[in-house]
């Protein structure tokens, strides 16, 4: 499987975005990324091996302290690819623009 299908299928799931979003804000534990959550701490371990996969994070191995941190890098393979379809609706946008200003000159004014 290439890479952005990869990071796509860890973006897939709810509580995989969830933690991502948390982890924006700094830092955090297994325990205080599974707080929010009704799930187990197995499970949101789960979750994290599914993002570490992805590149989307990696996990420090300071004693008995693993924090979790957010690696955006593999996120940009995800814009690039969006960024295409941004500018395809872009010129859509600018045609329709366009119309609808012939349109508009075509159109008698009304003066009281």
């Amino acid at each position: 499987m290439d890479q952005l299908s990869v990071i796509f299928a860890a973006l897939a799931d709810p509580t995989r975005r969830a933690i991502l979003a948390r982890l924006a804000e700094g830092e955090a534990t297994v325990n205080q990324l599974a707080e929010p959550f009704p799930i187990s701490l197995q499970a949101v371990s789960k979750h994290l091996k599914v993002l570490e996969q992805a590149g989307l994070i990696t996990r420090g191995k300071d004693a008995q302290w693993r924090p979790c941190r957010l690696e955006a890098a593999p996120l940009r393979a995800v814009v690039d690819w969006a960024d295409q379809y941004r500018r395809f609706w872009e010129a859509r946008y600018d045609r329709l623009d366009d119309y609808l200003r012939t349109l508009g000159k075509g159109s008698p004014t009304q003066e009281d």
